[in-house]
């Protein structure tokens, strides 16, 4: 049974074009998500899904697999990421390769690091899990039950309803939100069932820095920073 991991990487991006193939601390950005899955001991095998020539080049100079394009249908802005992962599920059991899961890493999180990875597949295999999902947790500011909403009335109003206001940060419960997200390893039955994620989803928390996702150019910068740092 293989861990394969799953680096999606179309070539259309508005907000940064080319984003995946964007120099960042003097490498592609696409280059520290398959450098993290090729050193990941439990990863057996590292796929490059992707519509781009120009991608695939040079993800197969880095050494990881491009066998197929993606159809068009799967890489336009609205495609869902269980289609991405379903194909690529698709593409290796008719391989006939006996996949025990997915791991999912979007090329926008330089900031992940082996060890992150390693550690989710670790708990999903300790857990009869559906799907092991990264997470953080979310500020107390942010709190569902310091959310609010605007009335009709344009005046401020619980944005859950029934909702109690809690002021003292301690009076909160945890909440946590998915960071991207930043590894997501899924089983191939989930995605057989038209699922992500599955009816047992297990969290797996990380730092709010190592969770950084690459959406604008400022983001660019300071993740170039903290990876300059890092080699220092």
């Amino acid at each position: 049974m293989s861990i394969v991991a799953v680096i999606p990487a179309r070539g259309g991006s508005k907000g940064i074009p080319r984003k995946n193939l964007m120099q960042i601390a003097g490498r592609p950005l696409i280059a520290y998500a398959i450098e993290v899955a090729r050193n990941a001991d439990s990863v057996d095998r590292v796929l490059i899904s992707t519509d781009d020539s120009e991608i695939a080049d040079v993800a197969r100079e880095l050494g990881a697999e491009v066998p197929f394009l993606r159809p068009p249908e799967l890489a336009e802005d609205t495609a869902p990421m269980l289609g991405v992962l379903s194909h690529a599920l698709a593409w290796l059991e008719s391989q006939d390769v006996a996949v025990e899961a997915l791991v999912l890493l979007q090329p926008t999180s330089p900031l992940r690091t082996g060890q992150h990875v390693e550690e989710a597949i670790a708990l999903f295999r300790s857990a009869p899990a559906s799907s092991v999902v990264s997470v953080v947790e979310v500020p107390h500011q942010f709190n569902p039950v310091s959310v609010m909403k605007l009335s009709a009335q344009r005046t401020l109003a619980p944005f859950l309803e029934d909702q109690v206001i809690a002021t003292r940060r301690q009076d909160k419960p945890k909440a946590y939100a998915r960071n991207g997200p930043v590894v997501l390893v899924c089983h191939p039955d989930t995605l057989r069932s038209g699922e992500l994620y599955g009816e047992r989803c297990v969290p797996y928390l990380m730092s709010e820095k190592d969770s950084l996702d690459i959406d604008t150019p400022e983001d660019l910068t300071l993740a170039e920073q903290v990876l300059l740092d890092r080699r220092r």
